[in-house]
Formats: structure tokens, C-alpha cells, sequence
């Protein structure tokens, strides 16, 4: 590796990326606490079933209206309990990529 002109290698020009890096660093692990404490809500089926999920990807609770309960129908119930969750589960997902891609340098927004 050469040495620069101020005497060592990468000088000033590489303290400053590395603490730039560094900042960016502790930026990422703030907006990563910040996004596992949220929480994220859908529904489906006209608000028949609801599922609310943290941003750790975990659910937090399922409610399911009485009246979506039909022993006929035990299908009709599944689907509206899959498409809630996976709604709340993409709606985080969205959130944490936006997020986190904001914080990228330029060019690199798509790595997360």
C-alpha cells in the first residue's frame, strides 16, 4: 500500500470515512431499535379479523369477531386470519425497508 503524503497510510481522508462509517453505524442500530418497537395493525374480512404485529416480526395479538365464526365456513376464517397477518407482517416489512434504505449512501438504497 502507498503512503500518502502526510505520512501514513489512508491519512486524514481514511480517519474521516472510518468515522463516518462509524456514525452511520450507530444511526442503523438506533433506527433498528426503533423499528422492532413499533407495531403494525390490518385487518380483513370487513374488520372481522384483526392481527397487530411488532416490527420484530412476532404477533402480538389476533382478534376474531364472533360473528366471522361459521363452523360451514371454517375457510372463509383461515383466509381472513392469513391475509390479516401477512398484511401486518408486509405493512412492517415496507416500513423497515424504507427506513433503512433512507439511511444508505447514495446508490446503495437497495442492500436491505
Amino acid at each position: 500500500m502507498a503512503r500518502n503524503q502526510f505520512g501514513g497510510f489512508g491519512g486524514p481522508n481514511m480517519q474521516q470515512l472510518m468515522r463516518q462509517a462509524q456514525k452511520m453505524q450507530q444511526q442503523m442500530e438506533k433506527a433498528q431499535e426503533e423499528l422492532d418497537a413499533m407495531e403494525y395493525e390490518a385487518s380483513a374480512g370487513g374488520g372481522m379479523v384483526t392481527c397487530k404485529v411488532s416490527g420484530k416480526r412476532e404477533v402480538l395479538s389476533l382478534t376474531i369477531k364472533p360473528e366471522a365464526v361459521d363452523p360451514d365456513d371454517v375457510e372463509m376464517l383461515q383466509d381472513m386470519v392469513m391475509a390479516a397477518v401477512n398484511e401486518a407482517l408486509r405493512a412492517g416489512e415496507e416500513n423497515r425497508e424504507k427506513t433503512m434504505s433512507s439511511m444508505a449512501p447514495k446508490g446503495m438504497g437497495g442492500m436491505f
